[in-house]
């Protein structure tokens, strides 16, 4: 079994169910994410599948979700 960390391919991850969000563009410019078997959440750059994955707790996730509904990040996109 393949030892699952940050930064490793995409391609390597076991099989899963990518989601993207609805709001991307038709350039298909989003990031996936996933959950893998052990609950943790793999994200992925849309335009480079195979390219390197991000993994993450449920709760820093979490913590990412509540940071963009509150705002916290909009100073980025300025």
């Amino acid at each position: 079994m393949t030892h699952i960390h940050n930064g490793m391919s995409a391609a390597d991850l076991p099989s899963l169910a990518w989601v993207k969000a609805s709001a991307s563009n038709q350039n298909g410019t989003c990031v996936e994410m996933a959950v893998l078997p052990d609950r943790r959440i793999a994200m992925r750059n849309s335009n480079f599948p195979d390219g390197p994955a991000l993994i993450y707790t449920p709760a820093e996730i979490a913590a990412l979700l509540t940071g963009v509904r509150e705002g916290d990040f909009d100073h980025l996109l300025a």
